[in-house]
């Protein structure tokens, strides 16, 4: 597949020296800006299908009746929590 080239990208000096700080030896500026732009669309993604499934479950529970009070998420919630703080301990 042909590669294609986005818009160049103008920023405060300061930005860029950030970012020449923390690449890694292996690491391109051209690579950093295109790793940084593929996980800014994996985690909106993800946002998206998150927000999906909310809307879908809160479709569920106005068509069923059933919903799950707040204290027993929470509750369950915290539990899990201290299950994982068990084991790590």
């Amino acid at each position: 597949m042909k590669s294609v080239s986005l818009p160049s990208l103008r920023v405060e000096p300061e930005l860029r020296k950030a970012v020449e700080e923390v690449l890694r030896a292996d690491e391109t500026l051209s690579s950093f800006m295109e790793d940084s732009i593929r996980a800014n669309i994996e985690r909106r993604l993800s946002q998206k299908e998150f927000i999906a499934r909310g809307l879908t479950s809160r479709d569920r529970a106005i068509e069923t009746g059933e919903y799950v009070d707040a204290g027993a998420v929470l509750d369950r919630l915290e539990l899990m929590l201290n299950e994982v703080k068990e084991q790590r301990s």
